[in-house]
């Protein structure tokens, strides 16, 4: 995987291949950031299922004060923790976690939130109705999934693709 913007523009990094590991391509990526805007200066970033931990590093290099990625599985929390050196990201937090128990302890506000969960455990429907705890003012929430899902009370729908069998929309929270 490469990263598409930012500081690390065009650096390489290495993960480990495993089931449900599906780093987002470098297009939607691309889409993504011109939804939210090159530029991340300042803002809290939460990669809720990191996996390749695509997001968000693209969004550490873009200039996001904090981009903390979210894992459970062993051999991909390796890989982060080896990119997160290869890039000397001290902005890139790294927590190994199940997502649902982070998402219940975690007393943070995040301006910017990626879900990328993997499909077979229809697991938005249980997320995103946790997300209020931990979203700032504003925030924007980008999801991936295989269909898309329904909005929960509080969200607005900004933008939305479509990418052969992956639904991408880019949410704002409307709640304080």
């Amino acid at each position: 995987m490469r990263i598409i913007g930012g500081e690390w523009r065009r650096r390489l990094l290495e993960f480990p291949d495993a089931p449900d590991l599906r780093p987002t391509p470098d297009r939607l990526r691309e889409t993504l950031f011109n939804w939210l805007g090159q530029d991340l200066t300042g803002e809290t970033c939460l990669d809720l299922f990191a996996g390749s931990g695509a997001l968000g590093f693209e969004a550490a290099s873009r200039g996001a004060r904090l981009s903390v990625l979210v894992e459970r599985d062993a051999a991909a929390v390796r890989a982060l923790q080896a990119n997160r050196t290869l890039l000397s990201a001290q902005q890139v937090e790294i927590i190994r976690a199940d997502a649902l128990a982070f998402l219940q302890s975690d007393v943070r506000r995040y301006d910017v939130v990626f879900l990328d969960p993997p499909y077979r455990l229809n697991l938005l429907p249980r997320v995103l109705p946790l997300l209020g705890r931990i979203l700032a003012s504003g925030a924007r929430v980008y999801l991936e999934a295989d269909r898309a899902p329904e909005l929960p009370v509080g969200f607005e729908l900004l933008k939305q693709a479509r990418a052969g069998q992956v639904h991408c929309l880019l949410l704002k929270w409307l709640q304080t």
